[in-house]
């Protein structure tokens, strides 16, 4: 495994009685990076990450965390994981640093003072952290859960969908958190259903889609570099059509565009021969496709 992954999962599957719930799952986490693990309600997602916590077992495949094979060296590969699978849970009566403290107590390593108040500025959550956990909105457990995953400095960080129901000021902190870890060299794997989750903080892909991994790769689709997508709008957009494709262009409808995919950059032949044969040039422009067009055509039948 290369230094700068610090986990690896390769082609784990996991069966529930005859039911094959995740398929052949492959994929890994760079130091430093943030991952995003995508897909629909109920494809596999919480799933993976309670195989990569150990909550539930893997029947193939592998896991390696900081190259620890996790079913066979699974306390010291946990040394190197914070996470929160699915809700965080605390102390209600009790107050954010009484939660931390507690938490610290248990951690494999010894927290002092001073690394609980740097991790609690991290997240920032120094103005609130004496207050009693019962008071905190959604946004500020949520912090509060993060502080509590990164109390022993992991390497690796899990979150499974952290961002439900954060209003947008939460959404912003949340984001500007994980900027501060990824900053600091910890691989993030956060699942979400939420495309704009992933478009805001994500350097990397990973789609899920009925157990089994469609993509994976960088937010955009690597495959798709090598080609210029242009939009184009003529005075006769029928006729321009038809010229294109027996010249045999990829031409599609988008809207009131045609979609033209170019192997190499030909807009200038291509306008050129549109003109020649008397149709006028409205518009031309370069597209690229959004991370839900992308999303679509990753996934078998597009739906969320």
């Amino acid at each position: 495994m290369e230094k700068q992954q610090v986990l690896e999962v390769k082609n784990i599957s996991k069966r529930v009685g005859k039911k094959m719930i995740i398929n052949d799952a492959s994929f890994t986490v760079e130091r430093g990076k943030v991952t995003g693990l995508l897909g629909p309600n109920g494809a596999g997602k919480t799933t993976i990450i309670r195989m990569l916590v150990g909550l539930m077992s893997h029947d193939e495949g592998s896991i390696r965390i900081d190259s620890q094979v996790l079913s066979t060296n699974f306390k010291e590969a946990m040394t190197h994981v914070g996470a929160i699978v699915e809700n965080p849970e605390f102390y209600n009566y009790m107050t954010g640093m009484e939660n931390l403290k507690q938490y610290a107590r248990m951690a494999p390593k010894t927290i002092t003072d001073d690394k609980l108040n740097q991790v609690i500025r991290s997240v920032h959550l120094e103005n609130n952290i004496d207050q009693k956990v019962k008071t905190y909105s959604l946004g500020m457990r949520q912090r509060l859960g993060v502080a509590q995953a990164i109390l022993h400095q992991p390497d690796l960080l899990l979150l499974d969908e952290p961002m439900n129901g954060l209003d947008p000021k939460g959404m912003r902190e949340f984001r500007e958190m994980i900027q501060n870890l990824k900053n600091h060299g910890v691989g993030v794997l956060i699942s979400s259903h939420q495309l704009s989750d992933m478009e805001l903080l994500c350097d990397n892909l990973v789609i899920v889609q009925k157990g089994e991994i469609t993509y994976v790769g960088p937010m955009d689709n690597p495959e798709e570099e090598s080609k210029l997508i242009v939009l184009l709008e003529t005075d006769k957009q029928e006729q321009a059509q038809t010229i294109l494709l027996a010249d045999h262009y990829n031409v599609t409808v988008a809207g009131s565009y045609l979609k033209i995919e170019l192997n190499e950059d030909t807009r200038t032949t291509l306008v050129k021969q549109l003109v020649d044969a008397g149709i006028g040039i409205k518009e031309l422009k370069v597209h690229v496709d959004s991370l839900e067009e992308n999303f679509l055509r990753w996934t078998e039948d597009g739906g969320l």
